[in-house]
């Protein structure tokens, strides 16, 4: 009976790490999602391996149990990747930005996180999902007095921007073909320093291969712009996903690691990072911290700290 058992949970085991290895062979659209759960699938990987190895000592047991460490351990290095030093950390910050996913039916804690917002002290406040915010669109003016988004009702009140200082530059787009309007792209001038300022909603990756579409032309969009640029958003996949990746690469985005778990809020800690905050150089973030209640979203919020690299004030944003 133990050599059955052995053997049911090493088939098991086995096939689970060849889906989630599938990684390193395809980008799978249906199995993305799945690609960001790797660091939590191995170390359930482990404990499996462990209870199969107390069932029976064989050497596949220990070949499951390499290989569901190795699962981690490059999970950890590829979230390193991208990874931001802290050089210039004695630097004051330039600027504080807050992005945070309200969640579209979240109407009965729209007071709360309202609140939220305004004792944030940030000075950019990125709000997706922003429609239960409505009714309380005047108040939030009154601190943040320059907007884009949610100017004509509910309706149109997707992304909201907010901003203590005039936008220079402002635009809003659509990436991919699935939804309207959850790009914006803007610019701020602080201190004298124009900073571009990019909000992003991903559709869910296993939403067919639409997330691969607008990363495309998240891609393309990024690359018209120069000078210091911040990323924000809700990208539904953690930044170890092979399209996010990808795209981080190619596009020279760094945060700061371990980035807060945000997803599912409930799981505090032990979820995974699908709202992010990135950065390209010579603008650095010093500081990224979850917010200390979710207020009835799934999504917790993220806040950030950025300074300027080497001093430069001279870059511009077209």
């Amino acid at each position: 009976m133990r050599n059955i058992i052995y053997w049911i949970l090493s088939a098991f085991l086995t096939l689970a790490i060849a889906i989630v290895s599938l990684r390193y062979v395809t980008n799978f659209w249906l199995l993305s999602f799945v690609y960001s759960f790797q660091i939590h699938l191995g170390v359930l990987f482990v404990a499996v391996s462990l209870v199969i190895l107390a069932v029976r000592r064989h050497v596949y047991g220990f070949i499951l149990l390499l290989a569901s460490v190795f699962l981690i351990a490059h999970g950890v290095v590829m979230l390193r990747e991208f990874s931001e030093d802290h050089g210039a950390a004695n630097a004051p910050p330039i600027f504080r930005l807050m992005s945070f996913n309200v969640a579209i039916d979240n109407w009965k804690n729209s007071t709360a996180i309202t609140d939220m917002v305004l004792a944030s002290n940030a000075d950019v406040v990125n709000l997706l999902e922003a429609k239960p915010l409505t009714f309380h669109l005047q108040q939030l003016f009154k601190v943040y007095p320059y907007h884009i988004g949610c100017d004509h009702g509910k309706d149109s009140c997707d992304t909201l921007l907010l901003s203590k200082r005039p936008f220079v530059t402002r635009q809003v787009a659509s990436i991919g073909s699935l939804r309207k309007d959850r790009l914006v792209i803007s610019s701020v001038d602080f201190g004298g320093q124009t900073v571009n300022l990019v909000s992003a909603h991903l559709s869910k990756p296993y939403f067919d291969d639409y997330q691969m579409g607008e990363l495309e032309d998240l891609g393309k969009a990024l690359r018209s712009i120069s000078g210091p640029m911040v990323l924000a958003g809700d990208f539904n996949s953690s930044a170890i996903a092979p399209s996010i990746q990808g795209f981080l690469r190619e596009q020279k985005l760094k945060t700061l690691a371990p980035e807060p778990a945000t997803w599912p809020s409930g799981a505090g800690a032990l979820g995974i990072a699908i709202d992010h905050i990135f950065a390209r150089a010579p603008l650095r973030p010093t500081s990224l911290k979850r917010l200390d209640d979710s207020l009835g979203s799934n999504h917790s919020g993220l806040i950030a700290e950025f300074v300027l690299d080497g001093g430069d004030q001279s870059s511009a944003a077209r």
